[in-house]
């Protein structure tokens, strides 16, 4: 958990198969509504993921409107507003982005549709008549590949921005109109010069965010 973070740069080796069922197999030991374990997986390797980050970049720059499967964030608002802003000034400092600079902003928006370079990503998806049920259960399994992945010195970064196009993903992978698409998960060998991966999120403290009820 101390060690797990938002790789965004990575390297272009590809991760053994062994590797990635080794991760498979940890998540899916995850718990969920009544052992449903509702979630899916595309993975993509080699031409698989360079194909797809084709389709996924033109979709996104094409100025096409998200069609997203769950509705995103109405509002960020008092906390949560500043711990976003904090996030990304955070990567802008990182990458010399000036703030205010809205251009540079959105060329680094767009780095999530080349999947910042990973080799693999994986689509996660769910069945739509588990609704908002479904969709927590595969968070839980998003955060145990993540954990297991890292364990194996494998770095992952989790991506909405993959399913602002849901229908771009479940076109491109033959989907059926009853999957909704969660999250995407890009993840390969981080490149650790890169500036992007020089800096750490911040969290919250206990007393932020736990109330403890002793009678």
């Amino acid at each position: 958990m101390s060690e797990r973070f938002s790789c965004r740069a990575f390297r272009p080796e590809p991760v053994p198969r062994s590797t990635i069922e080794r991760i498979l197999a940890s998540a899916q030991k995850t718990a969920s509504w009544c052992n449903s374990q509702p979630w899916q997986l595309a993975i993509t390797s080699g031409a698989g993921t360079a194909i797809f980050r084709d389709v996924m970049y033109a979709a996104a720059s094409s100025g096409r409107p998200n069609t997203g499967d769950f509705p995103f964030p109405r509002e960020y608002r008092g906390v949560y507003l500043e711990r976003r802003r904090e996030s990304g000034f955070q990567l802008y400092n990182s990458l010399g982005i000036p703030r205010g600079d809205k251009a540079a902003y959105a060329r680094q928006a767009l780095e999530n549709f080349n999947f910042f370079g990973a080799p693999h990503v994986a689509i996660v998806h769910t069945d739509e008549a588990l609704g908002v049920y479904g969709a927590i259960d595969c968070g839980g399994y998003v955060t145990s590949f993540m954990l297991a992945a890292q364990a194996l010195g494998i770095a992952t970064v989790p991506q909405a921005a993959l399913a602002f196009h849901s229908e771009v993903v479940r076109k491109h992978f033959g989907l059926g109109d009853d999957r909704r698409v969660v999250c995407g998960i890009s993840f390969g060998l981080p490149d650790r010069g890169h500036r992007a991966n020089s800096y750490r999120t911040t969290r919250a403290n206990i007393a932020d965010t736990v109330t403890f009820i002793d009678e």
